[in-house]
């Protein structure tokens, strides 16, 4: 038994450490990407092509009039601009965006507030049945957290001169880091992924993504894809793979930025990331066979797997966690197993290329100067990560055994200032579940953890057993406090 514990702990040792190269790889793409510069930006069209902006919502009270505000502000030719409010909306939210659309249609903007009759398929639902209801050539997606420049449509729509780009992904910024230690460290991760991630991928030819929102599709891109599927939670991931797989490009563009509100509440966080890693299972589940039968070369291949199965990272972590407190006791009564932990201790190596890889991130990102403050984030960050690992790995199970579930938005306060918004916490996406009191279990596991480690005088597992404690311990710190604030 003591020897299948460490086997199986070593497997996850390997899986961390593929996952960990890859993650090097990109970053030394995108390092190569950001010494070669930027490339000159392509020259705007003889004649602008029509552009249809779709807004979908559901029950945004607080930010829909400033997504339609943001969206009527696009220095865009008008005769050649429609914007769709896609409003699956069921509150008083609904008037309020029928009252801002009906202002600026008075202007002369040609804008549509769209309502359909049922909610199937959710947001890609939704984006499709505004499909069949305008005549754009290229479609410009934002969510309701989305505050767009009004530059954004001339800066990004001239890529499309050349043919096989079907859709330009621009970088996310964010209107709120500073509210809180929990925007900051959402702030840090997706930083990392658009600076390092998604330059590297571009830069590589390597798959990519849309990200929901803040880009733009070509219409035939969609129409030659599929169209938009619902049958995943990362509608996005799954369009832009059958793209991929069909030959069309993703431009993506580091260099445009779209600024949006990022959750503060720590269930909005929690329904977010259940969503985004569910349905990254889900399209693991859906398209990796695929890729594979595809032509794409072997390291456009294995970093497609890597991507796809990014969110399995969280199950990995979490066996990982709950192996590490047993190893304690086997390493400190099983000396004849010594030399293996010895070896298997080499394999902490693997934190180098992520620390790297957030390092790079950390160094590219606006205003960033210098190293300072870096070490104690990316700890904090850490922490925290692995504090999500068991409700992440639960959605990745759910996704990779196909069980379906309703896509839940991300309510927003619309608020970007510290302390602002919380009475009007209208939006929320539940109550405190068992799944959250066992959060706060393991993270007094591992405090255990970190005694036994003392007592036995076995420190090999120390900086792991505290990162698990710290985190488990924020994460259900936080979801007990944010469960308490007012409505």
């Amino acid at each position: 038994m003591e020897i299948a514990l460490v086997i199986l702990y070593g497997a996850c040792l390997l899986f961390m450490l593929g996952f960990s190269l890859s993650q090097f790889h990109l970053t030394r793409l995108a390092r190569r990407a950001y010494r070669a510069g930027l490339r000159p930006e392509p020259a705007a069209p003889a004649q602008w092509p029509h552009v249809t902006v779709q807004l979908p919502v559901y029950n945004e009270l607080y930010v829909v009039e400033r997504l339609i505000d943001a969206a009527a502000a696009f220095d865009y030719p008008t005769d050649r601009l429609h914007l769709q409010v896609l409003d699956d909306g069921t509150d008083e939210s609904v008037a309020v965006a029928a009252a801002r659309v009906a202002h600026y249609r008075a202007q002369g903007l040609r804008i549509d507030h769209v309502r359909r009759p049922n909610r199937i398929g959710f947001k890609a639902g939704a984006l499709a049945y505004g499909l069949t209801l305008t005549d754009g050539e290229f479609i410009a997606i934002f969510d309701a957290d989305f505050l767009p420049e009004p530059d954004f449509l001339r800066r990004t729509v001239p890529y499309f001169s050349q043919p096989d780009v079907g859709v330009v992904q621009t970088r996310w910024g964010h209107l709120n880091e500073g509210f809180s230690l929990l925007t900051e460290l959402q702030a840090f991760a997706l930083n990392a992924h658009f600076l390092v991630e998604q330059v590297g991928r571009a830069a590589g030819g390597h798959f990519l993504n849309f990200n929901g929102t803040g880009g733009v599709w070509r219409r035939t891109c969609i129409e030659d894809a599929g169209g938009w599927h619902s049958d995943t939670l990362t509608e996005d991931l799954d369009l832009s793979y059958r793209a991929q797989l069909r030959r069309w490009r993703i431009e993506y563009l580091p260099q445009v930025v779209a600024p949006a509100e990022l959750p503060a509440a720590m269930d909005a966080v929690k329904s977010q990331q259940f969503r985004w890693n569910k349905g990254a299972a889900e399209t693991a589940r859906k398209h990796l066979a695929r890729v594979w039968r595809s032509n794409a070369s072997a390291a456009t291949r294995l970093h497609a797997t890597f991507h796809l199965l990014n969110s399995s990272v969280f199950t990995v972590i979490l066996l990982m966690a709950l192996l590490s407190v047993p190893l304690v006791f086997i390493k400190h009564r099983t000396p004849a197993l010594r030399p293996v932990f010895n070896l298997a201790s080499v394999f902490l190596l693997t934190l180098l290329p992520l620390v790297y890889y957030y390092y790079t991130a950390w160094q590219h990102t606006p205003g960033r100067m210098g190293r300072r403050g870096f070490g104690g984030r990316f700890l904090l960050f850490l922490a925290v990560s692995m504090g999500f690992s068991l409700h992440n790995a639960q959605a990745v199970l759910l996704g990779l055994l196909g069980r379906q579930s309703a896509f839940i938005r991300t309510p927003k306060l619309g608020a970007v200032s510290a302390g602002a918004g919380w009475l009007r916490r209208r939006y929320r996406t539940g109550s405190l579940d068992a799944l959250t009191w066992l959060e706060g279990v393991l993270a007094g596991y591992f405090l255990f953890g970190l005694g036994a480690g003392v007592y036995l005088r076995e420190f090999g597992l120390l900086p792991f057993h505290l990162l698990l404690a710290v985190g488990f311990g924020l994460v259900f710190g936080y979801s007990v406090q944010h469960n308490r604030r007012p409505i």
